[in-house]
């Protein structure tokens, strides 16, 4: 396929009120914005677009990414962003996950905070990182008998407590429910390198326990039910604009979205063209800022 021409680009704008993008690899690297997105932002705002910002990332809350996007410059409210951690709050919250029960959180604070503003209490996250086991023949690993649910997302103090903690909940409490905010296998955490992702924390408690988790994060469209109540627009005059094929792209074509793969992040142009791919956008740029300077031409 090739790139987006100008008049493809301008026919896209044209046909749609509402821009979704994904964070990493799209606006920013790590703590870096990438070049030219504020200008282009700002293009797209004028002509009246919606902004929705929807990242699987769930270290942070949308209240620690409001503060995020306002360091790098860039005036974007907290309403605008939806993470993988604030939907799987919502997730327990739509399926009356009882008050009364805990959550089992391997990640970082951005999960504990989202479940704190749903009034759920949750234990583990980066303070369980300092913990570790010992592997002797009189050692019993105690856990909570009161958790209802464990979710595991991005976690860089990951180990094998960690583990442990989350198998015993899932294989031992009637009913617990294991959540994943998703299963991207690496990303941009920073602007010089890319990293593993949710997905290896994911998989090694799926193996643990031998049972797949309920995604909620991309390309799930769990959070695509939450965008339609909250803007009113039809999916088709939607705009999905990502930098990972299996789960931006993915995301946006399983809800019924227009895409745009942007290649400043994951995915390059030699994977996009491999043979053996199966997602394809409907466009493609260099990224964001490219694309919005081919409806000046």
């Amino acid at each position: 396929m090739e790139a987006v021409t100008p008049q493809e680009a301008r026919a896209l704008v044209d046909s749609v009120d509402a821009f979704i993008f994904d964070c990493d690899g799209v606006i920013w690297k790590g703590d870096k914005l990438i070049d030219g997105v504020s200008e282009a932002l700002h293009t797209l705002r004028s002509l009246g677009k919606i902004f929705v910002f929807v990242t699987n990332n769930s270290r942070k809350s949308r209240k620690q990414y409001a503060k995020k996007f306002s360091k790098l410059g860039l005036e974007i409210t907290e309403e605008e962003i939806f993470t993988s951690s604030f939907a799987a709050a919502m997730y327990l919250k739509l399926n009356n996950f009882p008050t009364d029960k805990k959550v089992y959180v391997v990640g970082e604070d951005g999960i504990k905070e989202e479940l704190a503003l749903v009034g759920y209490e949750s234990i583990g996250g980066p303070e369980d990182g300092k913990k570790s086991i010992q592997l002797e023949s009189n050692f019993y690993f105690e856990h909570d008998k009161n958790v209802g649910a464990v979710i595991v997302g991005l976690d860089q103090y990951f180990n094998y407590y960690k583990l442990q903690y989350s198998t015993l909940c899932i294989h031992e409490n009637p009913g617990c429910l294991f959540i994943a905010t998703n299963r991207d296998s690496s990303g941009n955490l920073t602007s010089l390198q890319e990293w593993p992702g949710a997905g290896c924390m994911v998989s090694s408690v799926a193996c643990a326990v031998q049972r797949e988790p309920i995604v909620v994060g991309k390309p799930s469209t769990f959070l695509m039910d939450f965008l339609l109540e909250r803007y009113k627009v039809d999916v088709s005059r939607m705009c999905m604009v990502g930098d990972r094929l299996d789960t931006d792209i993915l995301f946006g074509q399983n809800a019924g979205c227009k895409t745009l793969l942007v290649l400043s992040g994951m995915t390059s142009l030699l994977a996009l063209q491999d043979p053996s791919n199966k997602v394809h956008p409907d466009f493609y740029a260099n990224d964001l800022a490219h694309f919005v300077k081919l409806l000046k031409q």
